[in-house]
């Protein structure tokens, strides 16, 4: 795991500079003790490196004094936090070590909830910069095998999924057993630690129908009659979820037809592996019947760890008429839009003539197996 440089760490360690806080948030186990240790190891300066899960670490910073703080990190230059969300009113925290103590950076991780609580939000407006860390994205593992291995990998990436250890571990058990254990062990356990959510077999439900319901536009409505909940608990449910990175949604795009679908919305795991594991299904995919969909989720998956990798700042929409004409993928960003079908085998359909008409200024491009590294170097 260590091999794997994070596409991540140059552009982090190049914002290292007095005064200010980093926070890298993501889900739990895609990296980021691993990523703040290396960005640790190699800085020249003085460091130090807390756990925020250690109580003598809680009591140590709760002291919000100016000077208790320059007195505990007086000198440093570099001070990272691990598992930051654990410290009550992190964000005022940083605000005071950050504009207090002289030449003094701040570094904090956190996984999901440490975002969902917004504990560092307000009071770090103007002195932060915020990183996304996710699963490993395909330009990383490209980093560890070569373009045969890359090909012969695939499979395992579409049903394994892209989370460090499940990519260096060479045994398809153990990488069941450890995607079933993230599943049990700590997505749901931070679902449940927010937010006064109370049923976890009624969370997992929905997250069973949303895993079953890939690539199909979700009705709440729908989706609350089958699990007998209210349309507004299943959108509290599943912003829950997008905020622990679950999953997350991909809305429609629409900007010039009166017959575009403007308001409807597919929901998309961010790991394979994760929602394989949800439906409890790891056959080959020479036995599935939604091989098609998986690839879409992973090729999707990996276009927005791109982006969220070069610091790119692009939003993916699907595209569909009222009557029936569709694409999978838009995405718009720097005033381009570039629109995109996914297909598992070697079709090449065209692209819907009234969308050409209509954004005739779009790039087209069908995305395929043999080509879609081309996207994501």
């Amino acid at each position: 795991m260590e091999t794997i440089k994070r596409a991540l760490q140059d552009k982090i360690t190049d914002r290292i500079q007095p005064g200010k806080a980093i926070i890298i948030y993501g889900a739990r186990r895609v990296g980021k003790t691993v990523l703040l240790r290396k960005i640790i190891s190699e800085y020249k300066g003085k460091t130090m490196l807390l756990n925020g899960e250690d109580y003598d670490v809680q009591t140590m910073l709760s002291n919000r004094s100016i000077a208790n703080y320059r007195h505990l990190f007086g000198g440093i230059e570099l001070l990272a936090i691990d598992e930051a969300q654990n410290i009550a009113d992190i964000g005022q925290i940083l605000k005071l070590i950050v504009d207090e103590v002289p030449n003094i950076c701040v570094i904090a991780s956190g996984s999901s909830s440490f975002d969902l609580l917004n504990k560092t939000g307000e009071p770090l407006v103007g002195r932060s910069y915020r990183f996304y860390l996710s699963s490993l994205s395909f330009q990383e593992i490209a980093s560890i095998e070569n373009p045969l291995e890359i090909v012969q990998n695939l499979e395992t990436r579409l049903l394994y999924g892209s989370y460090p250890e499940v990519v260096t571990m060479d045994n398809n058990d153990l990488r069941k057993e450890y995607l079933q254990e993230i599943v049990e062990s700590y997505l749901l356990k931070d679902i449940l630690s927010v937010d006064g959510v109370k049923n976890a077999s009624k969370m997992k439900d929905l997250l069973r129908l949303i895993a079953l319901q890939l690539g199909s536009e979700v009705s709440y409505d729908e989706l609350g009659k089958q699990l007998g909940m209210s349309k507004n608990t299943v959108e509290r449910y599943l912003d829950l979820l997008s905020k622990v990175f679950v999953v997350y949604r991909v809305g429609a795009f629409a900007r010039n037809l009166r017959k575009e679908v403007c308001k409807a919305g597919k929901w998309y795991f961010c790991d394979t592996g994760i929602r394989n594991a949800i439906i409890n299904d790891f056959s080959p995919l020479s036995l599935r019947t939604d091989v098609g969909h998986l690839w879409k989720i992973y090729f999707i998956n990996e276009l927005r760890k791109y982006n969220f990798n070069n610091l790119k700042q692009r939003d993916l929409y699907f595209w569909r008429t009222y009557d029936k004409q569709e694409l999978d993928l838009v995405e718009e960003g720097d005033g381009e839009i570039h629109a995109m079908e996914i297909k598992w085998g070697n079709k090449s359909p065209k692209a819907p003539k009234v969308f050409i008409e209509s954004y005739p200024n779009a790039s087209y491009e069908v995305i395929n197996k043999d080509n879609y590294h081309t996207r994501l170097s």
